[in-house]
């Protein structure tokens, strides 16, 4: 088994903190979207809150980072005992970069086929990572 300081510098490492990233930068979007709801702060003129159509698919959009990607976290984390695997290296930056992008669309738009075809190329990458486990334990 790998040393500890090993571990940490498996360039999987990066991947997963970049979506550990996306779902703070998340939060704090979140925490912005519902300040003038739940604070006062940032009301329009009227009293009503400016982000009040982003808030429902920003908390939705938070919530599905804790869907799917709980599989590609424990694909990564098998994999990091390993030494670097290059196509599952490229697999999980297609994965963050899909959460990246799949984020954009939800929030931003109401296209549910974009966010679709996004999610199936990220649902893709993640069965690429586990096709990696599967076929080096067999």
């Amino acid at each position: 088994m790998p040393q500890p300081e090993i571990l940490i510098q498996h360039p999987l490492i990066i991947p997963m903190a970049t979506h550990v990233a996306l779902a703070a930068f998340l939060y704090v979007l979140l925490t912005i979207a519902r300040a003038p709801t739940i604070w006062g702060v940032g009301c329009r003129s009227d009293g009503g809150n400016p982000w009040a159509k982003f808030e429902p698919r920003i908390s939705a959009n938070l919530s599905n980072q804790f869907e799917w990607p709980l599989l590609f976290y424990a694909a990564c984390l098998l994999l990091v005992q390993v030494p670097v695997i290059s196509y599952s290296l490229v697999l999980s930056w297609i994965f963050v970069m899909g959460r990246m992008l799949h984020s954009l669309v939800q929030i931003l738009t109401t296209n549910v086929r974009l966010r679709g075809l996004i999610f199936t190329i990220n649902f893709l990458a993640v069965l690429g990572l586990w096709g990696t486990i599967v076929s080096r334990s067999v």
